[in-house]
């Protein structure tokens, strides 16, 4: 049916393929499922859900996970929180250090609006933390991030890091609240078993430091970290108490290959431009809307059929059989190997329930970067 649109709102109540595309698409039943399952594994148990926003970057999908007993969320940057607190979002882990006083004004007066916790590694930027804090009126919550093993940010392992919990807990308008600890190094070790020891080993380091700085007088309330793919050996580690993963409420081919038990709710839609040979089709998502970076996407529902290269604007799929009712204005769907940063990539997510969209929600954190 021809029909003119004036806002991507209007898609609501439609069929999917109706959709223009590319267009970023979810089932929300099996995003449900995946919300249940994680739920489900984490109970009542000790260690709380607090999932990372840089995947869906969209707070109504945050709200869902909350509602299902998240404990609040965890993001990268000032601004991804920003989205999530106007959003409705009330609790906040930003998961990285905040440099700047730009940014630092940023983060206070979004602790006037909700429960704020930032990561910090270092001393100058806790007393600019301290400083920004007593001046705005507010108290910040702060965990210092350990370097088990990822070599990224963090303090390293034991006196180090108890040295800088101290600075935290003794500066005014700041409150030493636990530690971070991201095993992003090994999350995605194909193998379960070698995964499992990578991921002890690094959380055995980290729990070492929680140990001396107890050992210290000074208590360690929140131990958070951890991902999709760590997530059945993370939320089982004694000590931990927070779970960041992410990438589980859509799931992305990246995890599926190393064996994750969520499904893949998150898709592109993509039309068929061009069949210009055989064994070669040609679709209208390129780099420019999904993103490569574990490898190339794969297709739903179509066998004999594999994505190989992606350009800006073009998906080059080589297909081992005839498939004769592919033609030219056919859509297929497309499963990202990364779905954080193909989410990033798009405006708009259109979330669909028995193949019609129910809901068109604004990807409000797409771009946020600062």
């Amino acid at each position: 049916m021809l029909h003119t649109l004036t806002s991507p709102l209007d898609m609501i109540g439609r069929s999917k393929g109706e959709l223009d595309t590319p267009a970023l698409v979810v089932d929300l039943d099996a995003m449900e499922r995946n919300i249940r399952l994680m739920a489900d594994f984490l109970g009542d148990g000790p260690v709380k859900l607090r999932p990372h926003m840089k995947t869906h970057k969209t707070p109504q999908i945050a709200l869902m996970q909350i509602r299902a007993g998240a404990a609040g969320v965890t993001c990268q940057k000032v601004s991804e929180a920003e989205a999530m607190v106007d959003g409705g979002v009330e609790d906040v882990l930003i998961a990285n250090q905040i440099v700047g006083p730009v940014k630092i004004h940023r983060l206070m007066d979004l602790a006037r609006r909700a429960r704020v916790m930032v990561a910090v590694d270092n001393a100058d930027n806790v007393a600019d933390l301290s400083r920004a804090a007593v001046a705005t009126g507010v108290t910040l919550g702060v965990l210092v991030e350990i370097n088990h093993g990822m070599n990224r940010c963090g303090t390293e392992p034991g006196q180090p890091t108890l040295a800088l919990a101290r600075i935290v807990a003794d500066a005014p308008g700041l409150r030493f609240l636990g530690l971070q600890a991201y095993e992003g190094h090994v999350v995605m070790l194909p193998d379960f078993e070698a995964r499992k020891a990578a991921v002890e080993q690094a959380l055995a380091i980290a729990m070492g430091s929680k140990a001396l700085i107890e050992a210290d007088g000074l208590p360690v309330p929140v131990f958070s970290g951890g991902g999709t793919g760590s997530y059945a050996i993370t939320g089982r580690y004694p000590g931990v108490t927070e779970l960041q993963a992410g990438s589980y409420v859509t799931m992305d081919v990246g995890y599926k290959r190393i064996g994750m038990p969520f499904e893949c709710a998150l898709t592109v839609l993509t039309t068929i431009v061009s069949r210009p040979r055989d064994g070669v089709i040609v679709g209208d998502s390129g780099l420019k809307v999904i993103t490569p970076e574990f490898g190339m996407p794969d297709i739903v529902d179509l066998p004999g059929a594999k994505v190989i290269y992606l350009s800006e604007e073009h998906t080059k799929i080589e297909v081992s059989e005839p498939l004769p009712e592919v033609r030219v204005g056919s859509k297929i769907e497309l499963i990202p190997s990364h779905g954080c940063t193909t989410f990033n990539l798009h405006d708009w997510v259109y979330m669909i329930r028995n193949d019609v969209i129910e809901h068109v929600w604004r990807v409000t954190a797409r771009g946020r970067s600062q």
